[in-house]
């Protein structure tokens, strides 16, 4: 069988003899806060070029609001702001398309950041293409778009809920570096909305964005392709943004992600549609009834409840047809996820995350499917907001957690010998979905966010002022609020106290970063003795290369590869012993409150 390194491709390096095109580089806004859009125009500057003239920043805002205006003041980038939209993503981002003209563009949300060589790793796939269709056109074809994967800096609903954040890839991961890759394989890589570099002349032959769907981004993909264009992606990440952790804002994004696709099938006609090619035609019928799987999922959660309470049959076999012609199948599929190169997920996760999804997704892509359709485009709220309602959406889980208990207790209960052999399926059927489901209830409980900012684990140098002489510091990581860091060699054995302010200076490359700090905590002993600062920049220029050195690569702490050594049991346990603490702390709390 072969694997995805079999299709991999080679990143080509700029060819410096050809000249690089133009782009404009366009980062989208609809209400998020400057804050955080302040991230991706400062990382959208340091982005390296050969010729950094022909990078044109775009900041489109269909708020026309002051202060973001004054942000692309700020950083001397272009404002494209805008009135009345009643087109979502998409028309803002043509509204912005009809007043540029460059060759190529590249689109971000407000919280994608881009790594310094986002550009360096994309644009060359077109500067070789342009070459290709010059030096051999008859068999070239033309590249319409290069999306790069969908990364996050942020651990999402199942990483952090989980306590997984170190051992679990997050769950997007395994389309963009897997599924995609292997779409781009044959030239048809979808496009995901964001971080994709397109060739102008490919958006402007199908009309620009499509708005007549609620996921233009899919649509738009789907279109070039149809078109003649082909489009890869790439592995590698190169740029990164926020997943949401709330429940709400997960179960919304996605219902949204299925409805759009669903409405985009049917614009496209992508079953009968004589300009999709058979490869593309594979991808996309496979992307729709991707949403159609949570439905058979719930089907495959309730079937052996209704079997065990009340014997209504399902699936119509014996014991002995479903060893033949289900197990083989079962224990297969669990065999090669296990054993993909890229060890990203198994089947395991994947049953975990469908079943998560199931209950919500499966009511909307019915009622999409027959005409009925979702009556306002919802953005992805970037900001974590925890309420009461999060709560009710345990309710399903909870329910199907309950009768799967006790279907299992019913179905075995004073069952002897050969009795318990020929219903050991319907018993392990069960037991798989006890275990999904309980995964889904620990995933649906609220975990506290205690940090404000993110964490980067990020090495450089820098030193600090104490008792008039400067002491050299190594960073252990490093976030939007301050630093970590340990001294060097036998300054160590200074001691800085806790409320100490300190004066620094920490080095982005060669750039000296000065800052004010405040020593927050210290823990460790001798040389492994560290601090951890809140810190305060002063200086625009200085924040800017703060703000470089923190979002400029991948963020470690969060998992890029599953841990094939943490089980399933040992995860659920993981997560049971977490929680039982947490209920213990709260029980003393209570009690030591009352008896003062």
């Amino acid at each position: 069988m072969k694997d995805k390194s079999d299709k991999k491709i080679e990143d080509p390096k700029f060819d410096l003899n050809e000249p690089a095109p133009s782009i404009d580089v366009i980062i989208v806004t609809h209400n998020e806060e400057v804050d955080l859009l302040r991230k991706t125009v400062n990382a959208a500057k340091f982005m390296e070029y050969p010729d950094p003239k022909l990078v044109n920043i775009v900041i489109a805002d269909d708020g026309n609001r002051p202060d973001v205006k004054a942000l692309a003041d700020e950083y001397s980038v272009q404002y494209i702001g805008m009135e009345n939209n009643k087109d979502a993503k998409a028309g803002n981002i043509n509204n912005a398309l009809r007043q540029l003209n460059s060759t190529l563009l590249t689109v971000f949300d407000a919280d994608m950041i881009p790594f310094s060589n986002y550009l360096m790793a994309s644009v060359p796939f077109f500067t070789k293409n342009f070459a290709d269709l010059k030096s051999d056109p008859d068999n070239t074809e033309k590249i319409g778009f290069i999306q790069t994967p969908q990364s996050f800096y942020n651990a999402d609903i199942f990483q952090f809920n989980l306590f997984l954040e170190s051992s679990v890839v997050n769950e997007q991961d395994y389309f963009s570096r897997d599924i995609n890759v292997l779409n781009g394989a044959s030239g048809h890589a979808l496009f995901t909305g964001s971080n994709a570099v397109f060739l102008r002349e490919s958006v402007d032959r199908v009309g620009l964005f499509p708005t007549d769907t609620i996921t233009e981004d899919f649509e738009l993909g789907a279109r070039i392709n149809s078109a003649g264009y082909i489009s890869l992606a790439t592995e590698v990440a190169v740029s990164s943004g926020i997943t949401p952790v709330d429940i709400k804002s997960v179960i919304k994004q996605r219902v949204r992600w299925a409805r759009g696709v669903i409405r985009s099938g049917k614009n496209m006609h992508i079953f009968t549609n004589p300009n999709i090619t058979f490869l593309n035609r594979i991808i996309l019928i496979n992307t729709w009834l991707y949403w159609w799987s949570f439905f058979r999922r719930l089907i495959f959660i309730i079937a052996p409840i209704l079997y065990a309470l009340f014997h209504i049959q399902v699936v119509n076999a014996n014991f002995w047809l479903l060893m033949i012609f289900w197990a083989p199948g079962y224990f297969s599929l669990h065999h090669v996820l296990g054993d993909t190169p890229t060890n990203i997920r198994n089947e395991r996760w994947g049953e975990i995350q469908e079943t998560f999804f199931a209950p919500y997704i499966f009511l909307p892509v019915i009622l999409e499917t027959i005409g009925i359709r979702a009556k306002k485009f919802k953005v992805t709220d970037k900001k974590v907001n925890f309420s009461w309602k999060d709560k009710l959406y345990s309710i399903p889980y909870l329910i199907l957690w309950g009768l799967t208990l006790f279907s299992i207790i019913i179905f075995n209960y004073g069952k002897w010998g050969s009795e318990i052999l020929y219903g050991s399926v319907i018993t392990f059927w069960l037991l798989m979905q006890f275990i999904n489901l309980s995964f889904c209830v620990f995933i649906s409980m609220k975990r506290n966010i205690n940090r404000k900012s993110e964490r980067f684990m990020r090495k450089t140098s820098g030193k600090i002022k104490y008792n008039g002489e400067w002491l050299p510091f190594k960073t252990r990581d490093v976030s939007d609020a301050g630093l970590s860091m340990e001294l060097c060699n036998e300054d160590s054995r200074a001691v800085l106290e806790r409320g100490q302010k300190v004066e620094g200076i920490l080095y982005h490359k060669s750039y000296p970063i000065h800052f004010d700090g405040l020593v927050m905590r210290s823990s460790g002993q001798g040389a492994e003795k560290w601090y951890g600062l809140v810190s305060e920049i002063k200086n625009n220029e200085d924040r800017n290369h703060y703000l470089e050195l923190i979002y400029d690569g991948q963020n470690k702490f969060v998992a890029a590869e599953q841990d094939n050594w943490l089980t399933t049991l040992d995860e659920l346990n993981l997560n049971i012993i977490f929680h039982l603490n947490k209920i213990e702390r709260s029980i003393m709390k209570k009690f030591n409150k009352n008896s003062r």
